[in-house]
């Protein structure tokens, strides 16, 4: 096959890979960047610290909120990719539930998330990409009906909004991590019993949230 002078091949295979290794450290560096400075961090704070020039995080972001968007999709493939593993394994509903939970935790830092702070994305990837995780939720809850390890009232909506709860850590606690683990376990408990009489309704499902951030980006 061709090389070209710098060992790429005439397919471009290269090039293509390094444009993608540049896209992740991209991301990576910006994540950290936010979480220290804040989502109006400089650009070139963020290219700096990727290692990569402001042209090339230009071209794969022509501005912050593309920057942001494609931060919210990364996401949305982190929650996947333990959805994939979690589904591998055989354990009941509810430990499905918490392995769920404790991974996000370990990876909070990581969410970019409207329901973290980001603004919503309301096109039809992003909320097909809520739509899919909500399902793969749903069946873990319903795995747990099914085996008696679950049995609340529960939703994935709740599922999600607790997750969202954990993995932001509250201003000037100690520990964080300690404090969201044993939350986590106050919360599978919950599910495990019987819980209340009544549950204060109607529930929250997901096309409440999909409506508010539908509100949220037409302010």
């Amino acid at each position: 096959m061709p090389r070209t002078q710098a060992g790429r091949s005439a397919s471009g295979r290269r090039p293509r890979r390094d444009a993608e290794l540049n896209r992740e450290r991209v991301l990576a560096a910006a994540v950290m960047a936010m979480l220290r400075e804040g989502r109006h961090v400089p650009l070139a704070t963020i290219a700096a610290e990727a290692g990569v020039g402001v042209g090339t995080l230009y071209r794969s972001y022509p501005d912050r909120e593309a920057l942001l968007r494609a931060l919210e999709h990364r996401a949305y493939g982190l929650l996947n990719e333990i959805l994939d593993d979690i589904e591998t394994r055989e354990i009941s509903g509810l430990a499905a539930i918490g392995e769920f939970l404790s991974r996000t935790l370990a990876i909070g830092d990581q969410l970019v998330l409207p329901l973290h702070g980001a603004p919503p994305l309301i096109g039809a990837e992003a909320v097909e990409a809520r739509r899919t995780i909500n399902r793969r939720l749903d069946q873990f809850i319903e795995r747990g009906h099914a085996d008696g390890s679950v049995r609340a009232p529960v939703n994935a909506t709740d599922v999600i909004v607790f997750s969202a709860m954990t993995t932001q850590p509250l201003a000037h606690g100690p520990n964080w991590r300690h404090i969201a683990e044993r939350q986590i376990v106050l919360f599978l408990n919950g599910l495990s019993a019987r819980g209340p009489v009544t549950v204060p309704g109607p529930r929250v499902i997901r096309e409440d949230i999909e409506s508010a951030f539908t509100q949220r980006a037409a302010q």
